[in-house]
């Protein structure tokens, strides 16, 4: 493995998240949608557990991410896409950036109160936590097919 194979080790990470969030709201969807004390108990668990997993796999990810940019002494990569793809991208990657950094605080806090037993306060940071985080994770999966697979820029 060499530094160039971050990025795309970085991607797979964003996407495991991804997986793994939308197990975890799955599971949660399916806790409050039965009754049965058993079904509910067994979601929760693994509502629980898809959610720690995509905060580790995420802080592996950020721990990733800044080891390239130190590595390669915070080099910007260029995108190599034009005209009205070049928009999309710097307008995704405006957002996907400013998401990230109130995702650094979101999710942790959101995890803080799931840990200490505040589910009323957990479920209403959820609410705004999930979406933000799962966005974030969609769209570092796309910044990395944007720079290095589809539009690459010229060497």
């Amino acid at each position: 493995m060499n530094v160039q194979d971050i990025p795309a080790l970085n991607a797979a990470l964003n996407a495991l998240a991804t997986i793994l969030m939308t197990a975890g709201f799955w599971f949660i969807r399916r806790a409050l949608g039965t009754s049965d004390p058993e079904q509910k108990a067994a979601a929760i668990r693994s509502h629980r557990a898809a959610m720690l997993s995509a905060g580790v796999v995420s802080a592996v990810f950020l721990v990733g991410y800044v080891t390239h940019k130190i590595l390669v002494r915070g080099v910007h990569t260029k995108f190599g896409g034009e005209g009205a793809i070049a928009t999309v991208y710097y307008v995704m990657l405006f957002t996907h950036i400013v998401l990230a950094i109130a995702i650094a605080w979101l999710v942790p806090r959101t995890f803080l109160f799931a840990l200490r037993g505040e589910f009323a306060r957990h479920r209403k940071w959820a609410r705004w936590t999930f979406p933000i985080w799962y966005y974030v994770s969609i769209t570092g999966v796309l910044v990395y097919f944007f720079l290095y697979q589809w539009w690459p820029a010229a060497k």
